[in-house]
């Protein structure tokens, strides 16, 4: 297959961040085409699909879109699978598992579906390569059937291990932020790298490391794998050049202010680790420290943060007495801004403030808010002038 040959490619997404990840698409060159519920769909070649694995920080996966088509009946969803051409991408050996979701279509037994599809794709390749049996031992190649209001969509997984898989974090604190998540408040926020970041309870630092990833420009994906790396069509060469830019393209120099303070001391160390095996543990200070402790000399800066939720039974009075404690301590840093997530529905009131804005999110399967309390506007900088 020609490397310039353009794909129609679906980057999916939380509920709620897709603007995000349409704004990263953007970023990357590529021309966004779609922007639905849960995805940003966009065209992109070969190589294209190496830089979107590798730089897409708020993204779930990338998918390659086979086929799209309305399919009311198993005969339609047979039919119009076995009609798109599977030959060019999977080998004949391809490993092609089926997964499947159907939401408001008549098709709504999902396995059934998931059936169809991967007989249908059988009797394709069947027929394009004369063969009657597949081993099914070569390269993977993760198939989706996706249905919405009767409308089918083909694709193949591209990324394998979600692109949350950062390959930095190895050990977890009990309930961690997703990084994708964590990097989409960061994008959220409008940080920059000129301007102290603080996160008072950072956990096991995905906040904190989160930022600093940007704020050195390294590509999130740059320590790990992706299923399509073993697909004949995407030569070695290309994920190798995509990775190569990406080593060029990454600021290792950049003077960066960010701190994680936390009360427990265990997941300080835990966020220390991780730091290191960020490559930004020279970028980064964590301490820990309770939140009455938490100071800046700093005029101006952000704090982004992800507090307890107070979701478990005995919780709640707890975190409500911290939302109190919050609103004191963060009001003596008068001219920052700052970031709030938390799915407690009277964080404002307990908070003592009302935020600038609000945005509704998800934290895993936690319907959150994101409460943003603007500052006043930052002086020009010659490097702000630049971004701005």
């Amino acid at each position: 297959m020609d490397t310039t040959t353009k794909f129609e490619l679906i980057a999916t997404s939380t509920f709620g961040l897709e603007s995000v990840v349409a704004a990263e698409v953007t970023k990357l060159g590529y021309d966004k085409t779609k922007i639905e519920n849960g995805k940003v769909t966009f065209r992109a070649n070969a190589l294209g699909i190496c830089r979107s694995n590798l730089w897409l920080r708020v993204a779930d996966r990338v998918r390659l879109k086979i086929g799209e088509f309305q399919a009311e009946t198993f005969d339609a969803l047979f039919e119009q699978t076995k009609a798109l051409p599977w030959e060019d991408f999977l080998t004949m050996d391809a490993c092609f598992p089926v997964d499947g979701k159907s939401i408001k279509s008549k098709l709504f037994s999902v396995s059934d579906c998931q059936a169809i599809v991967k007989k249908a794709i059988v009797e394709r390749l069947k027929q394009k390569h004369q063969v009657q049996w597949f081993k099914e031992d070569g390269p993977r190649f993760p198939v989706e059937v996706a249905l919405l209001n009767d409308i089918a969509t083909l694709t193949i997984d591209t990324s394998g291990a979600g692109l949350h898989r950062r390959g930095y974090r190895d050990l977890a604190s009990a309930a961690p932020l997703k990084e994708t998540l964590a990097a989409a408040l960061i994008s959220l926020s409008k940080w920059q790298p000129d301007t102290p970041l603080i996160d008072p309870f950072c956990g096991s630092g995905t906040i904190v490391l989160e930022a600093a990833m940007q704020g050195l420009n390294i590509a999130p994906g740059l320590k790990r794998e992706f299923v399509a790396e073993k697909w004949p069509f995407l030569p070695r060469e290309l994920w190798q050049l995509g990775r190569e830019e990406a080593l060029d393209l990454a600021c290792p120099t950049q003077a960066l202010e960010i701190i994680g303070t936390d009360v427990d001391p265990k997941v300080v160390q835990l966020a220390r680790h991780h730091a290191q095996a960020a490559g930004v543990a020279e970028s980064v200070h964590f301490q820990a420290q309770p939140l009455a402790s938490l100071s800046t000399r700093k005029k101006y800066g952000k704090i982004v943060c992800n507090p307890p939720y107070g979701e478990r039974i005995g919780e709640k009075k707890q975190v409500e007495q911290l939302y109190r404690e919050m609103g004191q301590v963060f009001a003596q840093f008068g001219t920052w801004s700052y970031y709030v997530i938390t799915s407690h529905p009277e964080f404002e009131r307990l908070f003592g403030q009302r935020a600038s804005k609000k945005r509704k999110l998800y934290n895993g399967d936690i319907k959150v808010d994101y409460y943003q309390f603007f500052g006043p506007r930052l002086p020009k900088t010659p490097f702000r002038q630049e971004v701005d």
